[in-house]
């Protein structure tokens, strides 16, 4: 029986030609934790974080799409770093946890009616037999304009949202963990989001999310 933490699904499409060029292409070094490494930082800056185009159907959520549109929000970018690492024979799988978020726009807050987001996407690699999570969601261009950290990984430590910004303001904190799947477990999202954002739906006009940061930060 195939590790499903290695096997394609129909979202961490690990086996799409786009997925495994990527893939191939940026996973270097000598050993696997190089791999994932490299992997994370690829995902983390080649591909812009977009909290405001959320597309919650099959195809939208796929490592594939985000390679496509050159964007995601964070669950289809750790779906795609958990794509790229099994197209190179390193186990990952999805972690997921509500989070309060100190630093959202005013539209967001407007649309999600709270702070908390909930399942808030991150990746899990297993490295050396342990698994460690991975936050690719923030590309480091957005972190500038935002004032935050950006997150490192050294395939040893887990990278997760820093509680605190460059200013010592509180930036994140996690409420609620999820757990670990193996494919994104989407019907519950979707499920979730109509129960706790009651006003958001997939087809509302949400702005240019760069642009808010912008004149909020005053970047």
């Amino acid at each position: 029986m195939e590790d499903p933490t290695l096997a394609a699904t129909p979202m961490i499409d690990s086996d799409h030609p786009a997925v495994i060029e990527y893939a191939q292409q940026h996973a270097v070094g000598d050993s696997a934790r190089d791999r994932a490494v490299a992997l994370f930082y690829a995902v983390r800056d080649d591909f812009r974080y977009d909290p405001y185009r959320i597309d919650v159907s099959v195809e939208g959520m796929k490592a594939s799409t985000v390679i496509r549109n050159g964007y995601g929000w964070c669950v289809p970018k750790a779906t795609l770093l958990a794509a790229a690492c099994r197209v190179v024979g390193i186990p990952a799988r999805l972690g997921f946890a509500d989070v309060r978020n100190h630093l959202s726009t005013e539209r967001m807050r407007q649309v999600m009616g709270t702070d908390v987001f909930h399942w808030h996407g991150f990746t899990e690699i297993l490295l050396d037999g342990r698994w460690v999570k991975a936050t690719p969601a923030f590309n480091i261009e957005l972190c500038d304009k935002f004032g935050l950290l950006p997150l490192e990984f050294n395939g040893r430590d887990d990278s997760i949202y820093h509680r605190f910004d460059r200013n010592g303001h509180e930036h994140m904190e996690y409420v609620a963990h999820r757990g670990s799947f193996d494919d994104v477990p989407l019907e519950q999202i979707i499920a979730d989001f109509a129960a706790q954002y009651p006003l958001w739906s997939p087809d509302i006009d949400a702005g240019e999310f760069d642009v808010d940061v912008a004149r909020e930060t005053g970047r």
